[in-house]
């Protein structure tokens, strides 16, 4: 999945080219999701929802026929939301609103510093041509959520640098040594800890050398794909 910042100061068509790029992505084919950064309070007060939180709920879900929400009692950044939510593992693109610090490619509403940048536009100026134009920057030089383990493996001296390069479109994201190989992944609390090739290898082949010793009612256990829950109590 790759993402593209959306960014600008307060009313400069923000929203506006958010829905004009899901369009376009859409046309082409492409799953695409969206995550806006609002600074509104989203629970209404007196709302139902609401009064559950208000009762001490910690987890609020709202569901309908056409559609779902959660409410807890604390801020999610960022980073978890990409990582947890498992419905956006299926997308192809997804488009922030805001998050003009996060380490991702941007386009710009408004003047914005950074190398990130990939252009700024003029919401109000923009044709057709213009619109196909975005759509084939985001799709050639936008990226997907960095490993920040700095391996230095792509040539550069850390994924941020790598970024910047995919960027400017001197090269592509699969220059990512981490992004290539996937044999195990380790979850704690919920984040993806990045695990580097070799030991993601000698994770897994252990594991395989282990189960593959199992039975379940008699059958070898076929190890197409194996999940590993640890529960485990901090001494602290």
């Amino acid at each position: 999945m790759k993402i593209v910042s959306v960014a600008g100061t307060k009313n400069t068509g923000k929203t506006a080219l958010v829905t004009i790029l899901v369009s376009e992505l859409v046309r082409r084919g492409f799953r695409v999701g969206t995550v806006k950064h609002t600074h509104v309070k989203l629970d209404l007060e007196e709302k139902d929802t609401w009064k559950h939180r208000e009762a001490g709920a910690q987890l609020v879900v709202g569901a309908g026929g056409e559609e779902t929400f959660f409410i807890t009692n604390e801020s999610t950044d960022l980073e978890k939301i990409i990582t947890s939510v498992e419905c956006l593992k299926t997308l192809d693109f997804l488009i922030l609103e805001g998050y003009k610090t996060a380490d991702y490619a941007k386009i710009a509403t408004s003047p914005l510093e950074g190398a990130l940048t990939l252009v700024q536009v003029d919401v109000r100026e923009l044709d057709s041509s213009d619109v196909a134009d975005l759509a084939d920057l985001v799709e050639e030089r936008s990226f997907g959520k960095l490993s920040n383990m700095d391996c230095k493996d792509c040539g550069y001296s850390g994924c941020l640098e790598m970024a910047q390069a995919v960027v400017r479109g001197e090269i592509k994201e699969d220059v990512c040594v981490m992004k290539k190989i996937s044999d195990a992944v380790l979850v704690i609390n919920g984040e993806v800890v990045p695990l580097n090739p070799f030991v993601q290898k000698f994770v897994k082949n252990t594991f395989l050398g282990m189960v593959s010793a199992l039975k379940i009612k008699d059958k070898e256990i076929e190890t197409e794909k194996i999940e590993l829950t640890i529960q485990y109590e901090s001494n602290r």
